[in-house]
């Protein structure tokens, strides 16, 4: 975000989701309207254009999404954005024995409280990888082997695209039954409206990289009333 720490805009505690949005859409404006000014790089400024034009779409949508005028300050939860699994202590039992990285937690918003934790995010595998349609480590070329497989691991002489594939699928079978509990502890209705809010902030958050002209299209899909996720490629 270049030089958003000097700029002059509210740092919190927000009252709600709307005015806590419209603070991250308005780097994101300041910034690429920075880079659409000084660039000397064509593709640069072009790239800042979708960005732009993208971001105010964004932000003519929130308090079409999110209300403005609250009686109370919104309900705010811990959000661990960091929860990958070497953030999480086990033991030999597997039981958690502590959680590390929380020097960047923030109260949040209730809503993002369902939004997948970062060991559950990744991509959608939903047939379970077999071990002996993989290459052996002895298989692979010295290059190969470097690329595919630490050395200092046991890879249980597997190249190490097999480990990757059973995490993506046991992270997308993981994902189901979080989905459910979730279901268990929310009204349908709390879900649905928090699912609106996690899509508006992945789109914030990918609006200023690879995934702009997506969130473009999803976005002018909402500004006609259509009630559909957004879809990043990935979970």
């Amino acid at each position: 975000m270049g030089d958003h720490l000097s700029y002059d805009i509210p740092r919190g505690p927000f009252r709600s989701s709307h005015d806590w949005l419209n603070v991250e859409l308005d780097i994101i404006l300041r910034h690429q309207t920075a880079l659409l000014e000084n660039s000397k790089d064509q593709d640069e400024r072009e790239d800042a254009e979708d960005v732009l034009s993208v971001a105010r779409k964004l932000l003519a949508l929130v308090p079409k999404v999110f209300p403005s005028a609250l009686e109370e300050p919104e309900t705010t939860a811990l959000y661990h954005h960091d929860l990958h699994l070497e953030n999480i202590l086990v033991n030999e039992q597997g039981e958690i024995t502590a959680v590390l990285d929380w020097e960047c937690v923030s109260a949040m918003p209730l809503w993002m409280s369902t939004k997948f934790p970062k060991f559950l995010e990744g991509p959608v595998r939903e047939e379970e990888p077999q071990r002996d349609s993989y290459l052996d480590m002895d298989q692979l070329s010295n290059k190969s082997a470097v690329v595919a497989g630490d050395p200092d691991l046991n890879n249980g002489g597997k190249d190490l695209l097999y480990f990757i594939h059973q995490m993506d699928y046991e992270a997308t079978q993981l994902r189901k039954v979080y989905k459910a509990k979730l279901k268990e502890l929310w009204l349908d209705w709390l879900l649905e409206k928090s699912h609106a809010g996690i899509d508006f902030f992945q789109a914030i958050s990918g609006c200023d990289g690879l995934w702009v002209k997506r969130i473009g299209r999803w976005a002018d899909r909402i500004e006609k009333g259509e009630t559909v996720r957004l879809d990043m490629g990935y979970a």
